[in-house]
């Protein structure tokens, strides 16, 4: 696991709240645009999807979620995702990440991560909600 700076280009990213412990950002994603395989140690990502389709792909536990506009998705603290735009037009998704410190974590792809007590946690207290 290595902490990193985001080492990606995409159409656009519009910041509208950053704050100590949460931020939320307006991404546009032409076709093609990929963020890579990364995960984040103690926030949450909240992913709202406003035009377009949106492709989400998670590691440990292993999925493909293909999004659509109105459509939300939530990913969990120390999961490895990958966000891309496959779609032929472009796609339009607000991110709010928070509660807890930002970072950005590249992972070792080799290694697959046990899931945490705090994970363990996070599930019980939202059951029923589309996470991963």
């Amino acid at each position: 696991m290595t902490e990193v700076m985001p080492d990606y280009q995409v159409k656009n990213v519009e910041p509208v709240v950053v704050g100590i412990d949460i931020q939320v950002r307006l991404f546009t994603l032409e076709q093609g645009d990929v963020i890579p395989w990364h995960y984040h140690s103690e926030s949450m990502d909240h992913y709202f999807v406003l035009r377009g389709r949106l492709t989400i792909e998670t590691r440990n536990p292993d999925r493909r979620h293909d999004l659509a506009a109105g459509e939300r998705y939530k990913i969990l603290p120390n999961i490895t995702h990958r966000i891309s735009n496959e779609a032929p037009s472009e796609c339009q998704f607000l991110l709010v990440q928070g509660v807890g410190k930002y970072d950005w974590r590249k992972p070792d792809l080799g290694r697959a991560r046990r899931p945490s007590v705090a994970d363990f946690r996070l599930f019980l207290l939202c059951p029923n909600e589309r996470i991963a």
